[in-house]
């Protein structure tokens, strides 16, 4: 039975693929920071570690007589001020993870980046995997962090098999944080909602987690997948998010002026030293159209996206169980 390290563990996307990593029959390691977040029961397959994915020993025991590895930790914040956070853990972390799983006989490490690593583009022609990171993204902290560790991964290529998949914005389940899953709080229930002008491609975390996986078996060596599901604008996304839920809000557009005015506001905030989500930078990428193709991962792995509409109600109803999200009596 081989086994598998999971980093960041308690993630959303890397909770979704230990479910599939043991429903599968492999032997999973999860490293997570505290085992008493952890979000699934114990499992026979299953060992939970303790620790910091940025302690080179943690890194090196965890990895010890492990098959593959499928890296999914991050340092996601958007609101830190300076590179150095997203460096020591996105890319000299990943650095250090990599020698770990060479000297430990690691067959395969399957690294998730971002979307954004690429280059978007629109719905008549959305990006894909030969564009190069483009602006607003090249001078976001996070953004950056994520295309520097890719070339990092990347850089390994000839030492061992790494395989890199790029995520876009992913919906669904156990959205502990909540990260990408704010959206659906922010929209449900709203009798008025404010949407910004620009839009994303959702994709439903399950799919991405099954993405995860066919990479793990059939990703090439040296390259990367884009795991991208629909191209929405703000409004598009919002207007599917109150058919499922049920509501008939009022819908109005964020001027584009507006949004640049809060974003510089955080810019001076942030240079007093006030860590804050608010920067011009940050709402320059709500005013695009931040596209992408899942052709190459479709056609190379096999893989089948299914409609939105799949995670959003997923993260709905789980935050409905969680207590998130009040239902209407």
């Amino acid at each position: 039975m081989p086994t598998v390290l999971v980093t960041g563990a308690n993630g959303l996307l890397a909770t979704h693929v230990i479910m599939e990593l043991l429903a599968q029959g492999y032997q999973v390691k999860g490293l997570l920071r505290d085992k008493q977040k952890f979000q699934l029961g114990e499992h026979p397959h299953l060992m939970l570690i303790q620790g910091d994915f940025t302690h080179t020993p943690t890194i090196s025991e965890a990895v010890r007589n492990c098959d593959f590895v499928i890296h999914a930790a991050a340092l996601t914040n958007q609101d830190l001020i300076n590179y150095a956070p997203y460096q020591r853990v996105n890319v000299e972390a990943v650095k250090e993870l990599m020698k770990a799983s060479i000297r430990a006989g690691v067959k395969k490490v399957v690294h998730v980046s971002s979307a954004n690593a690429f280059g978007y583009g629109t719905k008549e022609h959305p990006g894909n995997e030969t564009r190069g990171i483009r602006k607003p993204f090249s001078k976001s902290l996070y953004a950056y962090s994520k295309w520097e560790g890719q070339q990092e991964v990347l850089s390994f290529k000839n030492q061992m098999e790494v395989t890199v998949v790029n995520p876009t914005f992913m919906l669904g389940a156990y959205d502990a944080k909540p990260g990408s899953g704010r959206i659906l709080l922010m929209g449900f229930p709203k009798k008025i909602l404010f949407y910004p002008p620009g839009g994303k491609n959702f994709v439903g975390v399950r799919d991405v987690a099954i993405g995860v996986l066919k990479a793990l078996k059939q990703g090439k060596n040296g390259e990367a997948y884009l795991l991208a599901g629909e191209n929405l604008t703000y409004l598009e996304f919002f207007r599917k998010l109150s058919l499922i839920t049920h509501q008939s809000p009022l819908y109005i557009r964020i001027p584009k002026g507006l949004l640049l005015s809060v974003g510089l506001i955080g810019n001076i905030l942030r240079t007093l030293g006030m860590a804050t989500q608010l920067s011009l930078n940050n709402m320059k990428i709500l005013c695009i159209n931040n596209f992408y193709s899942n052709h190459k991962a479709s056609g190379e792995l096999g893989l089948r996206f299914t409609p939105i509409e799949k995670g959003i109600g997923e993260g709905i109803e789980w935050f409905i169980k969680e207590g998130r999200i009040k239902q209407k009596p």
